[in-house]
């Protein structure tokens, strides 16, 4: 695949090679020949510096991203941006007193016009603006001086500066093309991470479903073929089943196989337990649930008390409150009928 990069690099190269010769094209003997070489040398080596000084496998439009600055690998350093300069300040002046005041409109003679220009291009893509502007100001004052303001204008310094100006407006274009293109793949990427957690939320919600199917409906099919009839176990069955239904509902995180059971026995000796999960568990491991889940286990089969609460904590050392309440006898405040009181320990980080 061919990329920016190597198509701009190539087309500096042959522009490059086009002022080269016809800066070399020459209709008339020359005062000073060595003294035209050596600027087309000039030109050669800050035309190369420029291109490929830093030259990378990455974009070529990198520019400015959010707040991000632009990539220093396809910016041009300040002293390449300086060799620019030099050329557009030496040459112009060295051409033309090397081609002699007869020959100074001639099309060897004027080369530098167009390949000065291109040459800021050149910076212009490589993300050097300001030093371009001032090799373009450089470029039209000895040009002007030269060969007289219209005879410059005439001779291709208007298609320089345009070619600067257009160089520029397609980077910024460039620049907000690649600002869209991020600001869409962070669109695309948040859309993605809703989608797949609604798709979690789906996928909960129908665990749930199904639970509370299999909880509840051997019981709704009992009461309805009983025609709503229930004996003393049926009652007690049905206690159980919305028991069941709440705890899966406020509290799955405490839930296994082991506490589920275990609050079965304790509502089946006629305790009311409420489960409560208010956050504070979301931080923690699966082994480190594991363990808060079976000291929780072994608490519920060790308490006798008649209403029991079972809540999560945010606090940095405690996992999960018990709180058992004594039936409640005449004479007694709500602290003195506290019967049971555990704080499951929240497991250390990294434990």
């Amino acid at each position: 695949m061919i990329s920016i990069r190597l198509v701009l690099t190539v087309l500096a190269l042959a522009m490059t090679g086009y002022h080269i010769g016809r800066g070399l094209l020459w209709t008339a003997p020359v005062p000073a020949p060595i003294l035209i070489l050596l600027s087309l040398a000039l030109y050669a080596a800050a035309t190369w510096v420029c291109v490929f000084w830093g030259y990378s496998g990455g974009r070529m439009f990198t520019g400015h991203i959010g707040n991000r600055p632009v990539q220093s690998r396809d910016r041009l350093p300040m002293w390449a941006c300086a060799v620019g300069l030099l050329t557009a300040l030496l040459i112009p002046p060295t051409v033309a007193y090397a081609v002699g005041p007869d020959a100074l409109t001639a099309g060897y003679a004027t080369w530098y016009i167009g390949g000065i220009g291109a040459l800021m291009v050149v910076l212009i893509v490589r993300r050097r603006p300001w030093p371009a502007w001032s090799g373009i100001a450089l470029l039209s004052g000895w040009s002007m001086f030269l060969l007289g303001p219209w005879s410059a204008l005439g001779l291709g310094l208007v298609g320089s500066v345009m070619w600067v100006a257009a160089a520029q407006f397609i980077v910024y274009a460039l620049d907000r093309a690649d600002r869209d293109t991020e600001h869409l793949g962070e669109l695309q990427r948040s859309a993605s991470a809703v989608h797949a957690a609604q798709g979690g939320q789906q996928r909960e919600r129908r665990i749930q479903v199904q639970r509370a199917l299999a909880v509840a409906g051997p019981v709704l099919a009992r009461t309805i073929a009983s025609g709503g009839r229930l004996g003393a176990d049926g009652r007690l069955e049905a206690r159980i089943a919305e028991g069941r239904l709440r705890d899966e509902l406020r509290g799955p995180r405490l839930l296994d196989d082991e506490v589920r059971e275990a609050l079965d026995s304790t509502r089946r000796r006629g305790a009311v337990v409420t489960v409560l999960d208010d956050g504070g568990l979301e931080g923690l491991a699966e082994a480190d649930l594991l363990a808060v889940r079976s000291e929780l286990a072994a608490t519920l089969r060790a308490a006798r008390s008649q209403r029991l609460y079972i809540r999560t904590s945010a606090d940095s050392d405690v996992a999960v409150t018990v709180v058992g309440r004594a039936p409640s006898t005449l004479g007694l405040s709500d602290e003195d009928s506290v019967d049971l009181w555990r704080e499951i320990p929240r497991p250390p980080a990294g434990a």
